[in-house]
């Protein structure tokens, strides 16, 4: 607690000196105490705020009052938003309805994310571009309802420089064609999962919107004649080419010739692409800096190994599920040493001769993929411990020969390590995590199927590795009660935590995990030792809990459920699965957790028809996919799944 005289010296601080100091706090939890100080503090946060993730939209109004200088507003987690609430935030949000600087907010922003806005349409989209004249980026991703009519309506906001349509599957090349026309200064364009796109719509894209820097045509049944127009852009840089079925050596071809600025180009997945296409690629392009050509590759042939000497500048290469030989490493090593990230995941041929000739000339790596590369020992780990003294991430899931004395040497050379993943890794030991401890910069640790730990173990990682926020222990028999003490006294960051099938935890447990405010997605499926007293703990100390999955938790009663539905209001998906929940709770859960927007309902012996269908009636309106038991479809009635679909929640039936 400050002193009087202490609280004067703060206050006398002038405004420009407060705001310097308020711009310096990096984290969220920092300004909100930060403005939690006094009225003073709390108007400098108001005046400098200039990004808003809004996560309830009941709040939106007041938020939008409160921090009238906002550059950036993110309403992703508001999927209930829709053309009438656009509308009175553009005509009512001020001191009151006959405010002089309503929709003022709206002025400066230049990015909006509405992301997953299931209700968003036209007439809401022409207020908005209409609204906000400085617009620069705009995230429309997932959004079912958008077409051309929406697309027409965006393309009035002219100053568009960034836009992300991903999986809107209503967009064809007439709504490209309005985007192109009106949003020529375009510079980033995702389009992945639009599926209703044609070579059409492409080449008029790249005709009308040659300043593109990025462009994202993934999972598109685009032929070549798409890379012959995408060939003619000058300035792009990023080319995002996964899973396209219908490109292949040919349609590279033009690549080679086109696209001068070329950088990064990813043709991971692609089935028609083989070595003699990536050849284009690396022949016309030098300084190319990514190359991601996962699982399209059957192996790495010596002519692309060739060309691959004259990629001095690559940093990132990924050629998972190819086979590749020692030599090749030796190849890649001896050219390629600026680089930092390396794909491996499922390659055949991976040795740890191979790994040792890689490290000893790539002492850059700061991530290494070697996923399912099964013949990787401790002497591979170690090398790499010993080389990559910046590595920040290594995925090692499956590789079943390392033992407690590669983690050893990990914990000793590789101390910036951010992120491995042990999945499967049946060698690791409590001795070995032990030494992994050492790793103090970890902020995500997979050990599932680890069953050789203990609680003795994870209390390594709880006294040392105070920065991790995801920790992966599925299947991890071994830990119980004790482990989660030691995890929840000194991994206070913690926000992913996956326990699913750990037999030994029981309520004791779960209270322990209670004490982690910042979690805000837990795993627990099959926890069958956990009662209501247990999900009460969770849901009244996890207040930011938004993804829970509980399948298969039967002996949890009703009390637990009253509990999730009274305190966890900031849910947004859960599974319910095989859970004993009453008609009762069940509807309290769906109508009380107002951010709900994905659940997993199948097989609840305790419910009847008649309550699930009033617990579908209770979410309608914010529900965006729900998977039920099959037999409910011929059970529940036609008013409920026509409202469903009408409102665009997808229903799935197991």
């Amino acid at each position: 607690m400050l002193s009087f005289q202490s609280s004067k010296n703060v206050l006398s601080l002038t405004e420009d000196l407060l705001v310097r100091i308020y711009e310096l706090l990096a984290a969220e939890s920092d300004r909100k105490s930060f403005r939690l100080v006094c009225r003073e503090f709390r108007r400098i946060d108001s005046l400098t705020r200039r990004h808003l993730r809004v996560i309830r939209i009941e709040f939106l109004p007041i938020l939008l009052r409160k921090y009238p200088r906002l550059q950036s507003l993110d309403l992703s987690a508001c999927p209930r938003i829709d053309d009438g609430v656009v509308s009175l935030l553009l005509t009512r949000v001020g001191p009151g309805s006959n405010s002089p600087i309503l929709g003022h907010w709206a002025w400066g922003l230049k990015s909006l994310v509405l992301s997953r806005a299931m209700g968003l349409r036209f007439s809401g989209l022409e207020m908005l571009a209409r609204a906000c004249p400085c617009l620069e980026s705009v995230d429309v991703s997932y959004c079912c309802g958008f077409g051309d009519r929406e697309a027409a309506a965006l393309s009035s906001a002219v100053g568009l420089r960034e836009l992300n349509m991903d999986k809107c599957l209503q967009l064809t090349d007439v709504g490209l064609a309005k985007i192109a026309v009106g949003c020529s200064k375009l510079e980033k364009l995702s389009l992945k999962w639009c599926m209703e796109m044609t070579d059409l719509g492409i080449d008029l894209l790249c005709k009308k919107c040659v300043d593109l820097k990025y462009l994202d045509v993934s999972y598109l049944k685009v032929t070549n004649e798409s890379l012959h127009s995408i060939a003619s852009l000058l300035k792009l840089e990023v080319l995002g080419l996964m899973a396209c079925p219908l490109i292949d050596d040919v349609g590279l071809q033009f690549i080679e010739r086109g696209c001068p600025s070329l950088k990064v180009i990813d043709v991971s997945r692609c089935e028609g692409v083989t070595s003699s296409g990536l050849i284009f690629v690396v022949r016309g392009h030098r300084n190319l800096l990514e190359l991601n050509a996962g699982y399209c590759l059957s192996e790495l042939s010596t002519a692309l190994l060739h060309q691959m000497k004259n990629l001095n500048h690559l940093e990132v290469i990924r050629i998972d599920g190819a086979r590749i030989s020692e030599t090749s490493f030796q190849v890649i090593s001896a050219n390629c040493k600026s680089l930092v990230e390396i794909g491996l995941s499922k390659c055949v041929g991976v040795t740890n001769m191979g790994i040792m000739r890689l490290v000893s000339a790539c002492i850059n790596l700061r991530v290494l993929n070697l996923t399912c590369c099964h013949s990787i020992t401790d002497a591979a780990i170690s090398a790499i411990a010993y080389s990559c003294r910046s590595l920040v991430c290594l995925k090692v899931e499956s590789c079943n020969m390392i033992t407690e004395k590669g983690l050893c040497q990990l914990g000793s050379f590789c101390l910036l390590l951010e992120e491995i993943d042990l999945t499967d890794c049946c060698g690791v030991n409590d001795k070995g995590l032990e030494y992994l401890s050492r790793c103090s910069e970890l902020s995500c640790l997979k050990l599932g199927l680890c069953t050789n730990i203990s609680n003795k173990g994870l209390s390594y990682i709880g006294s040392n590795c105070l920065k991790i926020h995801e920790l992966d222990l599925y299947r991890c028999t071994g830990i119980g009660d004790d482990g989660l003490e030691a995890l929840s006294n000194g991994c206070k960051k913690l926000r992913k935590l996956n326990l699913s099938y750990c037999n030994e935890v029981s309520d004791r447990g779960l209270g322990h995990i209670g004490r982690l405010e910042e979690l805000s997605d837990l795993e627990m499926r099959a926890l069958h030792k956990i009662t209501g007293v247990g999900l009460e703990a969770v849901a009244v100390g996890c207040k930011r809990l938004a993804d829970l999955d509980m399948k298969h938790c039967e002996k949890v009663g009703d009390s637990g459920f009253w509990a999730l539905a009274y305190y966890s209001k900031n849910l947004r998906q859960i599974n319910l699965s095989y859970c004993g929940i009453s008609d009762m709770a069940l509807c309290m859960v769906m109508g009380n957790l107002s951010r709900l927007q994905e659940a997993k309902l199948v097989h609840l012996s305790n419910c009847t028809v008649e309550g699930v269908e009033l617990a579908l009636r209770a979410c309608c309106v914010r529900i965006k996919k729900v998977k039920l038991f099959a037999p409910l479809r011929f059970m529940l009635s036609s008013e409920i799944l026509e409202i469903l679909h009408a409102r665009g929640c997808i229903i799935r039936w197991d």
